[in-house]
């Protein structure tokens, strides 16, 4: 079968749309650069903000008109996890609904569409069962830059935020995995690594390792010191540690860019988010990594 992947919001969701292309290669199904060559199209949305889920929706519209007789459309990623069911109501059409939890079962989904006359759209949503959790999709390379995902998911209880809905809580990805990774993308004429994640800076927290990223990037580095430079995206400040401003300091490999959402600068209006509220804090942390 040939396939199509639009892909819509931030690089996570082009790392989740590598590994769906990955699979549906190896089982032998063809990528595609047109819809209208495509016998199943994928969009992987995004539904973070009101703006993405009004792009997504507008996105998965415009495949509706496109998708012809014999093609299959599948809203894939943060959108169908969030509203589930509701969205086929949103959008007439869709064929398939495939949660951000679930991509890894794409090429199962597919042959499933091809195979049966459905009448309903088929799902699948939630959390996979263990026996189909994978490897893959970790990493995503455009020309000599790559994003390589340490975690998934996010434990932060902030009130404004719908990731922990849509990707359930942190889950740190090995190190061992990561460092080979890391190694086949070098390898491969990969010169920049871009660690990302929900938080980055949460990385080995989920089995109580509070410098998780620091040793992540000794390690990689160490691994492969040939690479010229790593970057470390989507950092929570409260997370930033000693530690990790010093291995930023120590090898020169490590760009002095620290990627940090400040939602706010109002102690107050932090703690109706649901944020840390110690500006204090913050200010002090900007001075030690200058």
């Amino acid at each position: 079968m040939r396939f199509y992947i639009l892909t819509l919001g931030c690089p996570k969701n082009l790392v989740d749309s590598r590994g769906m292309e990955e699979e549906l290669t190896k089982a032998g199904h063809l990528p595609v650069t047109q819809p209208e060559d495509a016998d199943v199209i994928i969009v992987n949305t995004c539904g973070f903000i009101e703006e993405a889920r009004r792009e997504s929706i507008q996105a998965l519209l415009e495949m509706t008109r496109i998708k012809g007789k014999g093609q299959c459309l599948v809203a894939a990623g943060c959108l169908p996890q969030l509203w589930g069911r509701a969205l086929l109501e949103e959008v007439e059409g869709i064929d398939a609904l495939l949660g951000t939890r679930r991509w890894m079962e794409v090429t199962k989904l597919i042959e499933q569409l091809a195979q049966n006359s459905h009448k309903e759209p088929l799902t699948l949503l939630g959390d996979p069962p263990a026996s189909l959790l994978n490897n893959s999709g970790l990493s995503a390379a455009y020309g000599s830059s790559a994003y390589l995902k340490i975690a998934e998911g996010c434990s932060a209880p902030c009130a404004f935020c719908t990731i922990p809905r849509i990707k359930g809580p942190a889950r740190s990805v090995p190190r061992h995995i990561l460092i080979s990774e890391a190694k086949r993308l070098v390898e491969n004429g990969i010169k920049e690594l871009i660690l990302i994640a929900q938080d980055t800076t949460a990385y080995g927290r989920d089995w109580g390792e509070r410098d998780g990223l620091a040793n992540l990037i000794e390690e990689i580095l160490e691994a492969v010191p040939q690479l010229h430079w790593l970057r470390i995206m989507y950092a929570y400040p409260q997370h930033v540690t000693e530690r990790l401003i010093e291995v930023m300091s120590t090898y020169p490999q490590v760009c002095h860019y620290l990627d940090i959402p400040l939602q706010h600068a109002h102690p107050e209006v932090l703690r109706r988010m649901n944020r840390p509220h110690n500006i204090a804090r913050v200010k002090s942390l900007i001075n030690d990594l200058r």
